[in-house]
């Protein structure tokens, strides 16, 4: 099979056929530019009853069978986080391409190793930040780097519905990497997160947080919020980024108005124009004028993650969502749960894993 004449497919195995790897499955197999060769689960029968009796695509409890076979050049891991680094690491170490769902691992020092260890090799390793490849996303990024709303001022997200506490992870493992994962693509070239303050609460005494509040500080000194919530009767998911210009509204539950870019804010009287008695007085006008909703296309954002996957291969550079990107993210989560253990005490990142390289 190939995906044009003189090109052949990228062999693939996606590892974990629980909730998300059949999503991957049906996505890799619609991606032209990718052959499916394996599904690797420890229950090798659940394996068997994602790819259906009619596949050719194999199905195994081995992991070391993948690996080994030259035929994959890249695997699509989706098992629980605690297990990322070590199949990250075989995979590598196999010389194979990975792709990996969101954190990248549980700690900073995993990750980094990860990223490491890919670069010496040459490979592509890329995070599952599927919400970066949502048309919505590639619009705020669009629209912020090409200078639309101007200056960013504040972003306030919120990611609220009654979820399934998770028996690994906490409220802030399990959802604020989207909302963290998408501040780091769409926020412009060299701004950077300069510190991470968290508060949360267990009310339910699940033993892990079940709601959390993310305070998180830009190089601009710009503050974004996030907000969290496993217990919540309703599901909300709204992104509000205001910006010196114009303010954008994602509500991600809208699919009539997702984006919405509002010509209103606040504007201040220029430094020097009035003398400080008259100028305090004012300070501050009210800017009212149109609301724009872009057109944006329908595309699922999985199948865009397997095509940005198959292309950073193809043309040997890093993904989008690229290591580092998962980096930068495992670092704010593990910077807000030590912020949320010390009673929300802002936590500083290490130029190491803020750079925005």
């Amino acid at each position: 099979m190939s995906t044009t004449i003189g090109v052949e497919a990228i062999g693939l195995a996606v590892i974990g056929a629980g909730y998300w790897g059949p999503n991957l499955v049906r996505t890799a197999q619609a991606t032209p530019a990718l052959r499916l060769e394996w599904l690797c689960d420890l229950n090798e029968e659940r394996a068997r009853g994602v790819l259906g009796p009619y596949t050719t695509v194999r199905a195994t409890a081995s992991y070391q069978d993948v690996l080994d076979d030259p035929a994959v050049k890249a695997v699509a891991i989706a098992t629980p986080a605690a297990t990322h680094f070590d199949l990250v690491r075989a995979a590598l170490e196999a010389g194979k391409h990975v792709l990996v769902e969101k954190p990248l691992t549980p700690t900073v020092h995993e990750s980094a190793k990860l990223v490491e260890l890919a670069e010496r090799a040459g490979l592509v390793l890329m995070c599952d930040h599927t919400y970066c490849y949502t048309p919505a996303v590639r619009k705020i990024r669009e629209l912020i780097h090409g200078g639309e709303i101007g200056d960013i001022q504040f972003v306030d997200s919120v990611r609220i519905n009654l979820g399934l506490v998770q028996p690994d992870v906490d409220v802030l493992w399990d959802l604020a990497p989207h909302d963290l994962s998408i501040l780091d693509h769409v926020l412009p070239g060299g701004v950077t997160v300069e510190a991470v303050a968290a508060h949360g609460a267990d009310p339910i005494d699940a033993g892990r947080l079940c709601m959390a509040h993310l305070s998180v500080w830009l190089s601009t000194g710009v503050m974004a919020h996030v907000h969290v919530n496993w217990l919540s009767p309703t599901k909300i998911r709204t992104t509000v980024i205001g910006g010196s210009r114009r303010t954008i509204v994602w509500d991600d539950l809208n699919p009539v108005q997702r984006i919405a870019v509002y010509d209103r804010g606040v504007d201040l009287a220029p430094a020097g124009s009035l003398d400080p008695a008259e100028r305090h007085q004012a300070l501050i006008s009210y800017r009212v004028g149109d609301v724009l909703v872009p057109a944006l296309p329908e595309r699922e954002a999985l199948r865009e993650v397997m095509a940005e996957f198959a292309a950073a291969i193809a043309e040997g550079r890093p993904a989008r969502t690229d290591g580092r990107a998962g980096l930068r993210v495992v670092a704010q989560l593990a910077a807000a749960s030590r912020s949320a253990a010390s009673g929300g005490r802002p936590v500083r990142l290490t130029e190491r894993t803020k750079e925005n390289a």
